[in-house]
């Protein structure tokens, strides 16, 4: 293959996968707003929904440190909005036998309701968004997904 060919198709490749960047980001806001319209019902925000879910798929109650890992966010911005949920009663921090500056967060049986509510929200929603794709589709895109974040995961930008 000529020098050429090989730098188009590296360049064809840079598109596509700066073309699936920039489509994540624009993605990524939508989920946000519209996700804060779906759950504002329930007196949520997308935020909150977030760290809700990331205590419930635990099975155990978790420190901000462990939120924020699940999450791929700050502890700083997890920590603001165990704050405001433990405040609305939807959280209820316990102490931690192994690390006594960082409570472990469990859901409150408000907590509990709302997420669960939020869930039978967004299975209607993701019923609809997922309409006229495929199974194989869905699925394709899951793993490209997953390959991209693992990797992003394992290098350093800087």
């Amino acid at each position: 293959m000529e020098r050429t060919q090989v730098l188009e198709k590296d360049s064809r490749f840079i598109d596509v996968v700066t073309e699936i960047i920039l489509s994540v980001f624009r993605l990524n806001a939508q989920l946000l707003e519209q996700g804060d319209r779906l759950v504002k019902p329930l007196s949520l925000t997308s935020a909150r929904w977030q760290v809700l879910g990331a205590i419930a798929m635990a099975g155990e109650p978790q420190t901000a440190p462990q939120i924020a890992a699940a999450m791929g966010v700050t502890r700083q911005g997890v920590q603001k909005q165990l704050n405001l949920a433990v405040a609305e009663g939807l959280i209820d921090p316990h102490p931690n036998p192994r690390h006594q500056r960082s409570p472990l967060h469990a859901l409150s049986a408000r907590g509990r309701a709302a997420y669960s509510d939020a869930m039978a929200l967004q299975s209607v929603w993701a019923k609809s968004l997922g309409q006229g794709l495929s199974l194989a589709e869905l699925q394709s895109a899951k793993q490209v997904l997953c390959a991209l974040e693992h990797r992003l995961s394992s290098v350093n930008t800087s």
